[in-house]
């Protein structure tokens, strides 16, 4: 690793998939990383081998003042809030709590980074984790920062409600971004994820340990990226020299049955349709039809690009979960 660059983030839901990368990514270059995270007990094994570049913070994010108490603790360069309530599904039944964490925590966070200088002596940066759902009802294909923010789910409300605050904040001078993320996956998705959820019971499957996959609407479709180049898209975001909205995403979406297809091949199963079964009990009450994002702003102005193709994606999910049942 990089010696210490004297510059500092502060990462919210840094023991998340994609808290995990940013801190990795964040450290390697040198910067002292301020992880919160909700839960306690051991740290994950890649979060654990950042020794001291990585400091640990246990907060209450429920709690909009515990946020806020950290930002002006840690005083950092940079602060990048990607705590949420990140299920889609979830939102449904847990509103209260996702509107918590995925509309009030962000509030609180830019309130107070707006009164506090980093430790470089300049104004703290605030990027905002913001999602494709925001678009969801918009009713355009493909959405680009230009789109009206229509969500149709709990959870795109929320987020949409910490992307009108960002603009808010940013007219009022708070150098605040929203990285406008699509669907971006890793062997560390969590298992209640439904790419998770396929590339699991497909190795299961591919085993001999499950019998079929059962899934809701698999003729949705979403613009699939890879997780480290979302990550990767947030830093460029937040050090761009002006504070802007950016699409993170490939440019290209794939239909749920594509994903299940592709892991399927992965793991060397020819013909899986008679696997497969939809259950009316797994579609969501509203859900997009197609969410595909334009991504030419983080192309031109970011000089972003993604690094990993659709198919391959979904394999190294399949690898990872075969491997986890043949260890």
């Amino acid at each position: 690793m990089s010696e210490l660059t004297g510059r500092t983030a502060l990462v919210t839901g840094v023991s998340g998939q994609d808290g995990g990368y940013l801190a990795e990514l964040l450290t390697a270059e040198g910067t002292l990383v301020h992880g919160v995270r909700r839960g306690t007990g051991p740290l994950p094994p890649h979060l654990a081998a950042l020794g001291d570049r990585l400091v640990v913070h246990t907060a209450d994010l429920l709690d909009p003042s515990a946020a806020a108490a950290l930002v002006r603790e840690v005083a950092p360069d940079e602060v990048y809030n990607l705590a949420a309530e990140s299920s889609v599904a979830r939102s449904w039944s847990q509103p209260v709590e996702t509107a918590l964490l995925d509309a009030v925590l962000p509030a609180a966070i830019l309130h107070a980074a707006a009164g506090v200088t980093g430790t470089s002596g300049q104004p703290v940066r605030v990027l905002q984790a913001s999602s494709a759902e925001v678009y969801a009802g918009a009713g355009v294909t493909p959405q680009s920062e230009a789109t009206p923010v229509v969500p149709v789910t709990p959870y795109g409300a929320a987020k949409a409600h910490a992307h009108h605050l960002v603009q808010l904040h940013r007219a009022g001078g708070v150098f605040a971004v929203n990285a406008v993320l699509y669907p971006h996956e890793s062997p560390r998705r969590p298992p209640a994820f439904v790419t998770r959820k396929i590339t699991s019971t497909v190795a299961a499957i591919a085993r001999g340990r499950a019998d079929e996959l059962v899934l809701g609407n698999t003729a949705a479709r979403r613009d699939w990226g890879w997780a480290p180049d979302s990550v990767r898209a947030m830093v460029l975001a937040l050090r761009h020299s002006e504070p802007l909205d950016v699409v993170v995403a490939t440019g290209t979406s794939h239909s749920v049955e594509d994903f299940v297809a592709a892991a399927f091949a992965r793991a060397g199963i020819g013909e899986w349709r008679h696997l497969v079964r939809s259950d009316p009990a797994f579609w969501r009450p509203k859900d997009a039809a197609d969410l595909v994002g334009d991504p030419t702003l983080a192309r031109t102005a970011l000089g972003w690009s993604t690094t990993v193709a659709f198919a391959d994606v979904v394999g190294s999910m399949v690898d990872a979960d075969l491997a986890l049942l043949d260890a």
